[in-house]
């Protein structure tokens, strides 16, 4: 990685975080375009980002965050994350080997966007426009519908989840800002197990071990030793550069994302997603 390649996959990543395009997708489409090689710090880096791009939502929307008298707020969220653990630690191997199906995804993005272009039809009017409005049973539902994201990568969670807040009857602004409020304990919980990933596989990297099923110890993944490795050379401005542009471009996507949504909808979002799927499948076989 070079300071360039940092900046761009920032900017990639604060921008499709929150919006119901697909993260994963464009992430890949900079691989394949820079012809990027996977490796532990690159692994580590986005997760990094991600993490910066998850606190402009926290930053945004500090007031309910830290409302501490509102305990709805906090029960609701803790129960719309649960199908999203489950699911995430049984289908692991189902998710990592799709993350890989580059025709997977464009596929998943030009489906879902046709049913975005057509959602501000189905679903008009919806009453519930505040978050305590929304009940458990509804923000469980939501939850499954984040399960879709985790299965079929190139959804978008964002994507999965306002379409899933619309189904419970929340209003575009609401289902737009829940998803976002459910974003800050999926993710973190994500990133905290890719986290641990590519601490795990930079130690064995670094000491030739190459049998997966090796007993590693919690010490030895994050020792000052194994993290120091990351912060080699320009690692270190890299993550700290990369964390500043998530962070920036993903607190103007988010309040973008609200304005345009008032105004417009969903529908030009899913005419995008289907442009970028045709594009993905056109590098596809070009590439053949």
């Amino acid at each position: 990685m070079d300071l360039i390649h940092t900046i761009i996959l920032a900017i990639v990543e604060g921008l499709t975080e929150f919006l119901p395009i697909s993260s994963t997708a464009h992430m890949k489409i900079v691989d394949f375009l820079t012809n990027a090689k996977e490796d532990s710090f690159r692994n580590m880096f986005e997760v990094v980002i991600q993490l910066a791009a998850i606190l402009a939502v926290v930053v945004l929307y500090w007031k309910k965050f830290f409302n501490f008298k509102n305990i709805h707020f906090y029960l609701m969220l803790l129960v719309a994350v649960i199908p999203a653990l489950v699911f995430g630690a049984l289908l692991k191997k189902h998710i990592d080997a799709a993350l890989e199906n580059m025709w997977v995804i464009a596929t998943v993005m030009i489906l879902g966007g046709f049913v975005l272009v057509f959602i501000d039809k189905i679903f008009k009017n919806n009453p519930i426009d505040d978050d305590t409005q929304i009940s458990y049973g509804k923000a469980f539902k939501i939850g499954c519908f984040q399960v879709l994201s985790i299965i079929f990568p190139g959804l978008s969670r964002s994507a999965a989840t306002i379409i899933g807040g619309l189904t419970q009857k929340l209003s575009r602004k609401e289902a737009a800002e829940f998803s976002f409020f459910l974003a800050v304990p999926t993710m973190i919980a994500a990133s905290a197990k890719s986290f641990y990933d590519a601490c795990k596989d930079n130690f064995m990297s670094l000491h030739n071990i190459t049998d997966e099923n090796t007993k590693v110890h919690l010490s030895d993944v994050f020792s000052g030793d194994n993290i120091n490795t990351f912060l080699a050379g320009n690692n270190g401005l890299y993550l700290a550069v990369g964390c500043i542009v998530a962070f920036i471009v993903a607190m103007f996507a988010v309040k973008f994302f609200i304005d345009f949504l008032n105004k417009h909808g969903f529908k030009y979002f899913g005419i995008y997603r289907i442009i970028v799927g045709c594009f993905i499948l056109f590098l596809l076989i070009k590439g053949k």
